[in-house]
């Protein structure tokens, strides 16, 4: 169990490792930066970034000055370095030093301010939505994975988050408690993959 920024209690199994899972629970840019990673990876894949990422800066925390002026080259090298950091460690470095730099100029580098004053679920919303990387729906989970296991609820939130928001859904990565849970969500996004390949086929078949 982890104490967040805000003092809660946190116990993340996203990540299924440990010390990766522990960074996420108390570090607001990791969890940022995870789900900025959490695309054509495995879920495990993207949530352990941070933390290796962190490893390799030399730390135990990952930083937003730090990273908005690192040089580009090297912060590559260190996506790319073996193993590296994801599917594509190019492009997603540039992504997370985006994301960086946006942070350090919207909110002084600051992770949960994007969330920590929001008035509304829809607010919140909007203020993820204008991150880098972060389209409707990466914006809608991870209202949902603030609300369900952060305990940030702002009125709305559920809403807000669309069906990623469902109480006792097993849709995405806010759902995930442990590994019983974690093949849950796998199953859904397979099932969800088939059925838009269906509808793909069936609509080219007309």
């Amino acid at each position: 169990m982890t104490k967040s920024d805000n003092g809660r209690d946190i116990t993340l199994r996203i990540a299924q490792q440990p010390e990766a899972d522990e960074l996420l629970a108390r570090s607001p840019l990791a969890a940022l930066v995870g789900m900025l990673l959490d695309q054509q990876v495995p879920m495990e894949w993207a949530f352990s970034g941070p933390y290796a990422l962190a490893q390799r800066m030399g730390g135990d925390d990952l930083d937003a000055h730090e990273i908005a002026v690192y040089d580009p080259e090297a912060f590559i090298e260190l996506f790319t370095a073996k193993p590296a950091l994801h599917r594509y460690p190019g492009s997603m470095a540039k992504r997370v030093q985006q994301l960086c730099q946006y942070l350090v100029a919207q909110y002084d580098g600051v992770a949960s301010a994007v969330w920590s004053d929001a008035a509304t679920g829809a607010e919140l919303r909007k203020r993820l939505n204008a991150l880098p990387g972060y389209g409707t729906q990466k914006s809608q989970i991870f209202l949902a994975l603030l609300g369900k296991q952060f305990g940030v609820r702002p009125p709305g939130w559920r809403e807000a988050a669309g069906p990623y928001g469902e109480d006792g859904s097993h849709r995405s990565v806010a759902d995930i408690t442990g590994p019983e849970s974690l093949a849950e969500v796998r199953a859904y996004k397979q099932d969800a993959k088939q059925a838009a390949k269906a509808a793909k086929a069936a609509a080219k078949g007309k």
